[in-house]
């Protein structure tokens, strides 16, 4: 008897240490986090089934790699927070070890929400510490389902003709995705997401890679750079201090992917600080001189483009105007350079507004494009020479695009952007084209500001001076940027680089959407870059203003100063008023198909209307056959297809579509 007593008691004694060393974190509707307080690791489990496990995190200090796992002593506490997405708990895990950096681990709890943010500090009072890396989440995804699990690249800019991938875990040992990961399965679209929600002062990478057991290894790095991804050829910036704090990563398991994805951007966008103005206009539509006439501008042709617009092109049913944005080379209506005389850009602007519409310009801000022409010339407005303001980085100079960065937090710099910006505003431009920001986001050896010491911190320098400087008397469209973290400076992004008028610049704008649709809740309005009509195909035509139309506003590029068949087109467009009703709230379709280049079924569901868009990027003709259950309709109703191009009623079900078209219909219930 005595030693049945003493088993169940040394029995009681270990289940009490056992639980002692577990600390259960509730949030959600059923998920959890278990976190070891003798290993320092954790797992996370949904309706009493573990999808991460072996959870850990890593910092850096100097040359020295720190993680959870190898500290001696754990504390644990538990406090409310608030913050501009919600109220919830933070749980805080905070580690101590002689002669280590203290190392806390805090996960954040929303109220409402399924998912949780987890952010990793390191801090020393005694001595400072430098950081340039830090590893919140690493640990191993376990998934049941029979359905090949994908992994999706998002770029963290749209240079180079960068685009989107999705790949199946089988065909790849290791994936980087830039700022947010999605794995998922493309059948029953759950999957998961990890991602920063912050980008104020690191970039971060998710870094996806198959363990020998089939498991998942999911790593998300704050401090990631890469050439082929970030564009930079070093090492991310270090910060220094007595505390020294991560980016805060989302992590979350959602029964559609998609659905973690928007909530992924609602997030971020809560934590932003916007900069830019509050846009309460229509959504913009626009004509781009880029799309064709390119480096012919001339003012002849310009106020042929103006009169067309003006004159031939029937009023949009929103009642707004559109803009006529000059892109690259309106400088040579200039005369005498940046400091020289602007008054043929003037009455170019004044001739516009007198025809009712909208004068737009362009600048590249943080790049010097006759770098080859010297170092010792002066950067205008300003005492220095462009050899001063290049940005500094490990092998000399960021060369991109045949564009030489400049370090946006150099007084120089800033003061030519303030001349230009100024000039264009006395000009009375109201719309301003910015382009090549990526430029400004570069890691850099040394800024100017000796405060400033990663590349995501100089890119909101500039950027917050360039707002300024706007002072809110333009609409601002980025071009070439990085995909988040521009969203609260402009209104409108676009989201690939140039395209044209073929299919397969359709096709290529739309893989952006496929798997970038997300930044929609990001931005007041996405563009699927300028519309060029040019000499394709009336189908090709259809489908590359339907791209445009399904990413949220218009932009046109064809050269309406010369005569062709895009002007019939685009008076047949502009004078159909349904098909303009898809962008009256400027927000995209959301994709259907996730397991291709780009999808080839878009819809959108607004409070009034439901939409659907479809792309044949073939040469030949399809059918292409659909369910009330893909779309996210009722499967016991009844519905019908409204062409919006002709009006024409079909049966819902199978789709007739010629090679290389587009059809938008809205979807009418009966």
């Amino acid at each position: 008897m005595k030693i049945r007593h003493l088993l169940i008691t040394l029995l009681c004694c270990i289940l009490a240490f056992s639980k002692a060393n577990a600390i259960e974190i509730i949030f959600g509707k059923d998920e959890k986090v278990d976190y070891d307080l003798k290993t320092g690791t954790f797992k996370i489990s949904s309706q009493g089934k573990v999808w991460l496990q072996d959870g850990f995190s890593t910092a850096k200090n100097g040359d020295e790699i720190l993680n959870s796992k190898q500290y001696e002593d754990r504390k644990y506490s538990v406090s409310t927070f608030e913050d501009h997405y919600g109220v919830g708990k933070k749980h805080i895990f905070t580690s101590t070890r002689k002669g280590f950096p203290d190392f806390k681990q805090t996960f954040y709890v929303y109220s409402d929400q399924n998912y949780l943010v987890l952010e990793v500090e390191i801090y020393d009072k005694s001595k400072g510490l430098v950081s340039n890396q830090f590893i919140p989440v690493e640990g191993n995804l376990i998934t049941t389902s029979t359905d090949a699990l994908r992994s999706l690249f998002s770029p963290f800019d749209n240079d180079a003709f960068i685009s989107y991938e999705s790949k199946s875990i089988d065909d790849f040992d290791e994936l980087y995705s830039a700022e947010v990961g999605a794995l998922y399965h493309e059948q029953n679209r759950h999957g998961f997401i990890f991602g920063s929600i912050e980008q104020g002062i690191w970039k971060t990478g998710i870094q996806t890679s198959k363990n020998q057991d089939k498991t998942v290894k999911i790593r998300a790095i704050v401090g990631f750079t890469a050439k082929d991804v970030t564009r930079d050829n070093m090492p991310h910036g270090s910060l220094e201090g007595q505390h020294i704090q991560s980016a805060k990563v989302l992590i979350g398991q959602f029964s559609d992917w998609r659905i973690g994805m928007d909530t992924y951007a609602a997030h971020t966008k809560a934590l932003q600080k916007r900069s830019v103005h509050e846009w309460k206009d229509a959504t913009p539509v626009a004509w781009n001189s880029w799309g064709v006439m390119q480096q012919d501008i001339s003012f002849d042709k310009l106020i042929k483009v103006t009169d067309f617009l003006a004159d031939d092109v029937p009023d949009l049913p929103t009642g707004q105007s559109i803009y006529v944005d000059l892109d690259s080379y309106w400088d040579k209506l200039l005369k005498g350079g940046l400091e020289g005389d602007y008054t043929e850009l003037k009455k170019f602007a004044d001739y516009v507004k007198s025809k009712g519409l909208k004068p737009g310009a362009y600048w590249a801000p943080f790049v010097d494009w006759g770098f080859r022409n010297g170092h010792d010339r002066r950067v205008e407005n300003s005492t220095y020479t462009y050899a001063d303001i290049w940005t500094k980085v490990a092998d000399g100079y960021h060369d991109m695009d045949d564009a030489r960065a400049l370090d946006p937090t150099h007084p120089g710099t800033q003061q030519r952007l303030a001349l230009v910006i100024s000039k264009l505003k006395e000009c009375g431009f109201e719309m301003i084209k910015i382009d090549f920001l990526g430029h400004a986001a570069i890691e850099s050896t040394q800024f100017a500001d000796p405060k400033i010491k990663t590349g995501m911190q100089a890119y909101a320098v500039g950027m917050e001076y360039l707002i300024k400087q706007l002072d809110g008397q333009m609409l601002v469209y980025a071009a070439i940027s990085p995909n988040i973290a521009t969203a609260p400076y402009v209104h409108v992004r676009r989201i690939a680089c140039d395209a044209f008028a073929s299919i397969k610049d359709t096709r290529y704008t739309l893989n952006s959407l496929t798997y970038g649709w997300w930044q929609t809740h990001l931005y007041d309005f996405m563009d699927g870059d300028h519309v060029v009509f040019k000499d394709a195909s009336d189908t090709e035509n259809i489908a590359r203003f339907y791209s445009s139309l399904i990413t949220g506003s218009v932009v046109l590029g064809d050269d309406f100063s010369q005569v062709g068949k895009w002007h019939e087109t685009t008076r047949k467009l502009f004078g159909n008023d349904a098909i303009w009703t898809v962008i009256d709230d400027g927000k995209s379709f959301l994709p259907v198909e996730t397991n291709e280049y780009a999808s080839r079924i878009f819809v959108k569901h607004m409070p009034e209307n439901s939409f659907i868009a479809l792309l044949n990027y073939d040469d030949s003709d399809q059918d292409m056959v659909l369910s009330a259950d893909q779309i996210n309709l009722d499967d016991q109703a009844h519905y019908q297809f409204i062409d919006l191009e002709d009006g024409a009623r079909i049966p819902f079900g199978s789709v007739h579509m010629r090679a290389k078209s587009a059809k938008l219909f809205s979807i009418q219930k009966y």
